[in-house]
């Protein structure tokens, strides 16, 4: 928006700053961080006087989270979603249709996940939506904004390690990127399981896409690097500071011991903007790299009821893998700060990529 009142003014003058990515950039990430902190504290409150008894712990998790999380609010993840969608509405280009579909599966997914998290609340259950409802909602979704992507940037899916290669999967792609972007948005929902666990690594990995996104969005960077040129995706690093600064407002509440949980309203709308942007930079593979951490604790799961079905053994203590090493006997932070450095690792691992060609 103060990009297009500064273009009305002719960016003359300072207002010229408005023109430049970079700037936008930083004033997304300041911005948003600004707005979480300062209404961090009346909305927790507010999310503490409606709800009562807080998220409901299961009783089949670790048994020290029955006492130390018990009546904890949940929800803030809509902190989250305020604080990013006014920063980046402030300093997007209106006219980009790449932020606008990341903006919309955002706030959808948010919207699921509110749905999911306020029939957990009201009801003081495990149940919420349908596991099958939820899917479908958001494959649906999710297909919907790979329809309109496809149609600007190609159905190809691009290669890591060579030079502007790709499969052209037709049709078919639309579906791979729909399941990538539902993926995660489920993989980040299943991460989020300790205070700051999943807050930091989507910091970590929305940095790193913030990064690709901007080099491929600049045609000289794309050409001397040898990946896909996507014109108009370098406006992404704008939602990706967003996210970063909201992320980061929201952790400042989110660390040990958390005020309040981000939910499902949070989680699956943070892993679905990941996958959206993965999806518009066609960077997808790239993505399980940089979001390893997310596929792990997915995997973790997977290969825990899978082994039980079959053999009625588990292959871990507990599941998802972060609840293994709880139960282990790690100290909850020893396990949070260890991933986010295995995050950290897989994110300058992903970058690698752009040059390793």
């Amino acid at each position: 928006m103060i990009t297009a009142l500064a273009d009305l003014a002719g960016f003359e003058g300072v207002l010229n700053l408005f023109r430049y990515i970079t700037f936008r950039t930083v004033a997304a990430l300041v911005t948003a961080l600004a707005i979480a902190l300062v209404i961090g504290p009346r909305f927790i409150n507010f999310l503490r006087a409606k709800q009562g008894k807080g998220q409901p712990i299961r009783e089949d998790g670790p048994a020290s989270h029955l006492l130390t999380k018990k009546g904890t609010p949940t929800m803030g993840g809509l902190m989250i979603l305020i604080a990013m969608t006014i920063s980046t509405l402030l300093w997007m280009d209106m006219g980009n249709g790449f932020v606008w579909a990341c903006l919309a599966v955002t706030l959808s997914f948010g919207a699921i996940g509110f749905m999911d998290d306020y029939d957990k609340v009201t009801k003081n259950s495990h149940a919420g939506l349908s596991g099958r409802t939820r899917l479908l909602l958001e494959f649906f979704i999710a297909g919907l904004a790979c329809t309109f992507i496809a149609s600007r940037t190609g159905t190809t899916l691009y290669l890591p390690f060579f030079n502007d290669f790709g499969i052209p999967l037709g049709v078919f792609y639309i579906a791979f990127g729909a399941f990538i972007i539902t993926g995660f948005g489920n993989a980040v929902n299943l991460t989020d399981g300790l205070d700051g666990l999943a807050t930091m690594p989507m910091i970590i990995a929305a940095a790193a896409f913030a990064l690709i996104a901007y080099l491929i969005g600049n045609i000289r960077f794309a050409d001397y690097l040898g990946v896909h040129h996507v014109a108009g995706a370098g406006e992404l690093a704008v939602f990706c500071a967003a996210l970063i600064g909201a992320c980061l407002g929201f952790l400042w509440y989110n660390a040990p011991p958390a005020a309040v949980f981000m939910g499902d309203t949070g989680s699956l709308a943070l892993g679905g903007a990941l996958g959206t942007i993965a999806v518009v930079t066609n960077h997808e593979l790239v993505l399980l790299v940089i979001g390893g951490l997310f596929v792990l604790e997915t995997v973790s799961v997977i290969v825990q009821v899978a082994s039980f079905k079959m053999t009625g053994k588990r292959v871990f203590r507990m599941a998802p893998i972060h609840h293994h090493f709880e139960a282990k006997g790690w100290a909850e932070s020893t396990v949070v700060i260890r991933f986010w450095i295995i995050a950290i690792v897989l994110a300058l691992a992903g970058l690698a990529t752009l040059k390793l060609r």
